[in-house]
């Protein structure tokens, strides 16, 4: 796709005022980075505060008093008591429990859910809602919203400024809130492990708050380059990446995800899609699953890297890898078969026909720090 044919976010002309290196990102002009570099982008996130255009992500209205019983039909979650005021994880599956997409979900109260979900995934979502949902709830699309996404330990006293509500939100609170005089949906959460908060804000303001943002002393413009750096030192997923439609929650490690009242033994177990398969898995176990790995050379393991054990046998292979600037080496995560899946087995990427040493290792590789209050 040329530039001319990518999809623009309201924050297009400031990026390129900014001086940011635009790449094609999920059908859209997205900045990789800002003339401050990736490696201090992301090292500015981790000590200060860090804005992040994340408007390219679909964001999604549910409404009716059915909407929460028909949403929960389609994710392994528990929408039904999702507290208002609240937002939690989710994912779509597929008849065979393999993931479609993660999205997020808030409950705004009066029988109105607001979902965000990937923005390569959006139309197709959309399209999923409307097929299995439509008849039971209404289905608004607000493509036409922007989001920004303020990361940081300094993010709270930054946003507090304009409205000081938000130093009472903890960790996945959620909440519509006035900015600079316009209604906002503010939830407390983020991609880069830091304490931070999403800005959902119609699209003829965002670039009057993203000035506003950019003008506090704390504040850097950060791209996509040291948004996947972060999430990445995170352990958090990249979905078409780490997850995808030949992945299930219980492969991508992400039973946690599976709320305990939708689990084989939990009061409303099942009633979504490829329930059976995700709860043999999780009975019988998995042939192969997701992983965090550290090279133990200053070698980056890219996605792709094929993962052998010490007789060279394939067992595996890296679905994200990269530079962890704040862990200062390679991180990478990928599918190894159970055999290998303990903590400190030794196993080895091929990069250029070279064995590069790793070993499987716990995630997140850096501590989160969310506020939980």
């Amino acid at each position: 796709m040329t530039s001319e044919t990518l999809a623009k976010t309201p924050l297009h002309a400031l990026h390129l005022e900014l001086g940011a290196r635009m790449v094609p990102f999920a059908g859209y002009d997205m900045p990789v980075q800002y003339p401050l570099g990736v490696m201090k982008e992301h090292q500015h996130t981790r000590e200060a505060a860090g804005l992040f255009d994340v408007s390219h992500m679909g964001q999604i209205i549910l409404r009716g008093p059915n909407a929460a019983k028909a949403l929960e039909s389609l994710v392994p979650v528990d929408i039904i008591d999702l507290p208002v005021g609240m937002q939690r994880y989710a994912m779509f599956t597929d008849d065979q429990g393999c993931i479609l997409d993660d999205l997020m979900v808030a409950n705004l109260g009066d029988d109105t859910l607001f979902l965000v979900v990937n923005a390569a995934c959006k139309h197709q979502d959309l399209m999923h809602l409307q097929l299995q949902i439509a008849s039971q709830c209404q289905i608004e699309p607000c493509f036409d919203r922007a989001l920004l996404a303020l990361q940081g330990p300094q993010a709270v006293d930054v946003l507090a400024r304009l409205a000081p509500e938000v130093s009472k939100m903890t960790f996945m609170q959620f909440a519509p809130v006035r900015l600079l005089g316009v209604d906002c949906f503010v939830s407390r959460s983020g991609y880069t492990g830091e304490d931070g908060f999403e800005i959902s804000v119609p699209a003829d303001h965002a670039e009057a708050l993203a000035r506003s943002l950019l003008a506090e002393p704390e504040v850097a413009a950060i791209g996509l380059g040291a948004r996947d750096s972060l999430r990445l030192e995170a352990g958090l997923c990249l979905y078409g990446h780490d997850m995808s439609t030949s992945t299930t929650p219980i492969e991508a490690s992400l039973l946690w995800a599976i709320s305990k009242v939708r689990r084989a033994d939990g009061a409303r177990a099942g009633g979504f899609p490829g329930a059976e398969r995700i709860f043999a898995q999780q009975r019988d176990g998995v042939a192969s699953k997701r992983v965090g790995l550290l090279p133990q050379e200053r070698v980056p393991v890219r996605e792709g890297a094929e993962i052998v054990d010490a007789d060279g046998n394939v067992i595996g292979s890296v679905c994200s890898g990269g530079f962890g600037p704040t862990l200062g080496g390679p991180v990478a995560m990928g599918y190894v078969q159970s055999s290998h899946i303990a903590l400190d087995t030794p196993v080895w990427a091929m990069v250029r026909g070279k064995r590069v040493a790793m070993k499987v290792a716990k995630t997140p590789f850096v501590p989160q720090r969310y506020y939980r209050g």
